[in-house]
């Protein structure tokens, strides 16, 4: 059940879609992962952050650029003197796979803090930047942000506007002079929101009941900006990642640091949900794995009444059951991973959606399955926060750190059927078409 993917094989089966390409990807990865990242991740999320030295050791090496969807942009990365990635992949060359072989290593110490509080911003906040920015924006921003000179995040979350991005409240109304957009609001949970200089921001330029089709997307400046202030948030699990409180007070942005068409946010922000989700679904089924692998180790050695506990068959159901959550989990992940190198980004955008909220909200519940099961074995020892179940423990306050954020599990269920009848129909309706002709 451990089932690593640092050889060609996961679990003794080779894999159908790694290319020597990918495996070689992994390889290099991996020691550079370890020794900057993993190595003290449980320090670094005890003490709630991460040594500035290690996001500057990880941009020097372009090892936050793995963290934007695929394909990356080439143009732009070469203008920057960036032509390959670390282990010599051209940059031209990156892939979905590629990117999830990174996401899944970002999260192998088991903890997602670490790693998000590296990646997030990139991840959600700057793809935004480069699909939907007109071309001053572009200049001003993209190089120091593709460089990891200068940080980002995605802020939609608001008190009363989580999956129903719809509801965000938070304005932006121009300013009489026409230079300005004036924003005044509040946004929370935002990930890496307190070491970021920019925001990639949904704002309510519509009036009020316009709902969807009153949202635009701005990129607002945060750090030494009037008007802006921010304070951490203590959180659950993934303490390091950074989670943000921002209010916004008569903040004054630029008029072309408006991301596309006016009104038009809601679209944009749904270009990157694929992406996002994909990125969650990974972390958590590597995390649930962590666990599960933690479990088993622990009853091969523990011993009760007189045996080891892997000697007591409702221990070794309980970990078949877990277990086949899992290989399902990561069969599934993969597979979503390869379809995203095989279709255009338009075409995922429509066909993917749904499936990817389902593949996503499933990510969490076996992540849950599998850390309730690794608890349990453990005993007490899984209970405590120091000792040999101190990872356990830890991974179990981070489920809900998956099943929440990124849209909540019942609303991605929701939307994943939603979505299912509308493809349904529409395909329906094209064979119905096919057949009178």
């Amino acid at each position: 059940m451990r089932g690593d993917l640092g050889t060609h094989t996961r679990g003794g089966r080779t894999n159908p879609y790694f290319t020597p390409s990918h495996l070689a990807w992994q390889a290099a990865i991996r020691p550079f992962i370890q020794t900057h990242l993993h190595a003290h991740a449980i320090d670094h999320e005890t003490a709630g952050t991460l040594p500035p030295t290690i996001f500057r050791t990880f941009a020097q090496s372009h090892m936050l650029l793995p963290a934007l969807p695929a394909p990356l942009p080439v143009s732009w990365l070469k203008r920057l003197g960036i032509h390959t990635l670390l282990g010599g992949l051209k940059v031209e060359e990156f892939d979905a796979l590629h990117g999830y072989i990174y996401a899944d290593e970002m999260v192998r110490s088991g903890l997602a803090g670490p790693g998000a509080s590296l990646t997030t911003g990139m991840a959600f906040g700057v793809p935004l930047i480069v699909r939907f920015g007109g071309e001053g924006l572009k200049e001003r921003v993209l190089p120091g942000l593709l460089r990891g000179e200068k940080r980002c995040c995605i802020a939609i979350t608001e008190p009363d506007a989580g999956s129903d991005v719809a509801g965000v409240g938070t304005t932006a109304v121009r300013s009489g002079c026409g230079r300005w957009w004036v924003v005044n609001g509040v946004k929370k949970w935002i990930t890496n929101g307190i070491w970021s200089d920019y925001a990639s921001m949904a704002v309510r330029t519509g009036p009020p009941g316009s709902g969807a089709k009153g949202i635009s997307l701005l990129v607002v400046p945060l750090k030494d900006t009037p008007g802006v202030t921010m304070r951490r948030l203590r959180v659950s699990g993934t303490a390091s990642s950074g989670t943000t409180y921002i209010e916004l007070d008569d903040v004054r942005v630029p008029i072309d640091n408006l991301l596309g068409e006016e009104n038009q946010g809601m679209r944009y922000i749904m270009t990157n949900f694929n992406h996002e989700r994909l990125a969650v679904a990974t972390g958590a089924t590597r995390q649930a794995r962590v666990a599960l692998t933690a479990a088993f180790e622990y009853v091969l050695k523990r011993e009760a009444f007189g045996k080891p506990l892997v000697e007591q068959p409702v221990v070794r159901h309980r970990l078949a059951k877990a277990g086949a959550l899992l290989e399902s989990q990561t069969a599934w992940v993969e597979q979503f991973a390869f379809m995203m190198t095989k279709m255009p980004h338009e075409q995922a955008d429509v066909l993917l959606g749904g499936p990817t909220a389902l593949l996503k909200a499933n990510a969490g519940m076996v992540f849950k399955e599998c850390a309730d099961t690794a608890v349990l074995l453990f005993g007490g020892n899984g209970y405590t926060k120091t000792g040999q179940g101190q990872l356990v423990e830890m991974l179990y306050r981070e489920v809900m750190g998956t099943r929440i954020p990124g849209g909540s599990e019942d609303v991605l269920l929701d939307l994943a059927v939603r979505q299912l009848v509308k493809i349904y129909k529409m395909q329906t309706k094209l064979l119905e078409a096919d057949s009178k002709l």
